[in-house]
C-alpha cells in the first residue's frame, strides 16, 4: 500500500479530472476516543491512499472496504461503521461512521477528431458524462484555456492521422469531423485498419459518404470493413433532422453515443452494421423494457 504525500483535496481534484477510479472517505461522526476528529478525510485508488483517518486497523478496513467497492463498480454512498474496541481491534473505545464516496471512474473512451462546431457542442454535451475524451484538430490553436479545465477531456493536436489512430485505447468510440475532408478520408483509413475499435461515426451528407465508399473501395477495403462506418451521424432508424444547427446534430449524436455506451448493450452493439443500429436505437427508444 503506497501512501502519497499529496494532500487529500489536491489529489481528489487530480483524479476528478482524469477519470481514475478513487474513493473519498470522510469521518462523519464520532462517539469516545477516536484517531480523528469528523470532517477527516483521505482519498483512495486501487494502489495508492492520500492522508488518513488516524492508521491503525481501522484505517486498514476502511480502506479494503473503499477498494472493494471500486473493484464491484459500486459507485455512490455507502457509510461504514466503526467500533474502536470491535471489529477493528483497536483499543480507544470510541465509535466512527465513514461515509465512502465512491467513483469508479470513466465507463467509456471517446475519442473526437475536430473541433469545429458542432465538435465543441458535442464536448460540452459529454461534459457530466462518465466517458474521457480525447478531442483533436490539426489546427494549432483551436483549443482554449477553458478546453483544458474540463474534466475528462484531453486536447491533443492532430499531426498524423495514422499515429493519432495507432494511439488510441482499444474499445474507443471514434467519431469524425474535421473541417477536412482529406483528413476525414485518412481518419476513416487509418481507423478500419484497427478491429479493436468499438465504432466508428462519421459527420457528412449522403454524397460525401458515397464518394467516401467508392474511395474506400478503391484502396482495397472489403464492403464489411466500410459497413462499420456510421454515416451520417446522429440518424435515428435512418431519418435525420430537418434541425442542422450544431447544438442539434450534437444532441443525437451524443445521443446515439449513449446507446452505444449503455453497458448492458454495449456486447450486443459492437460489430453490428449501421442500419442494425439504428433499429436497434429505434426499437428500444420506441418499446423500452
Amino acid at each position: 500500500m503506497t501512501q502519497a504525500p499529496e494532500a487529500w483535496h489536491a489529489a481528489l481534484n487530480r483524479l476528478q479530472l482524469s477519470g481514475t477510479p478513487h474513493v473519498l472517505a470522510t469521518q462523519v461522526t464520532s462517539a469516545g476516543s477516536t484517531p480523528r476528529e469528523p470532517g477527516a478525510r483521505m482519498v483512495i485508488t486501487a494502489d495508492t491512499i492520500f492522508d488518513t483517518l488516524g492508521g491503525g486497523t481501522f484505517e486498514w478496513q476502511t480502506i479494503s472496504a473503499a477498494r472493494d467497492f471500486l473493484q464491484q463498480g459500486s459507485a455512490g454512498f455507502h457509510l461504514e461503521t466503526f467500533s474502536l474496541g470491535g471489529r477493528s481491534g483497536q483499543c480507544c473505545g470510541g465509535f466512527v461512521n465513514v461515509l465512502l464516496e465512491v467513483f469508479p471512474g470513466v465507463s467509456s473512451h471517446i475519442a473526437l477528431f475536430g473541433a469545429g462546431h458542432v465538435g465543441c457542442e458535442i464536448v460540452k454535451l459529454s461534459a457530466p458524462l462518465p466517458w474521457h475524451l480525447n478531442w483533436y484538430d490539426s489546427r494549432t490553436d483551436i483549443f482554449d484555456e477553458q478546453d483544458d479545465q474540463q474534466p475528462r477531456l484531453s486536447c491533443h493536436t492532430l499531426t498524423s492521422p495514422q499515429e493519432s489512430v495507432l494511439a488510441l485505447p482499444p474499445h474507443c468510440h471514434v467519431l469524425v469531423l474535421t473541417h477536412n475532408h482529406d483528413e476525414d478520408y485518412a481518419l476513416i483509413a487509418a481507423l478500419l485498419r484497427r478491429a479493436d475499435i468499438a465504432s466508428i461515426g462519421l459527420i457528412g451528407s449522403d454524397s460525401k459518404w458515397t464518394s467516401f465508399q467508392s474511395r474506400l473501395k478503391r484502396d482495397g477495403y472489403k464492403p464489411e470493413e466500410i459497413q462499420r462506418v456510421r454515416c451520417p451521424i446522429g440518424a435515428v432508424h435512418g431519418t435525420k433532422l430537418s434541425n442542422k444547427t450544431p447544438y442539434a446534430i450534437a444532441m443525437t449524436v451524443v445521443t446515439e453515443l449513449l446507446w452505444l455506451t449503455d453497458k448492458p448493450t454495449a456486447h450486443q452493439t459492437r460489430g453490428l452494421e449501421p442500419d442494425a443500429l439504428r433499429s436497434l436505437f429505434h426499437d428500444t427508444a420506441t418499446n423500452p423494457s
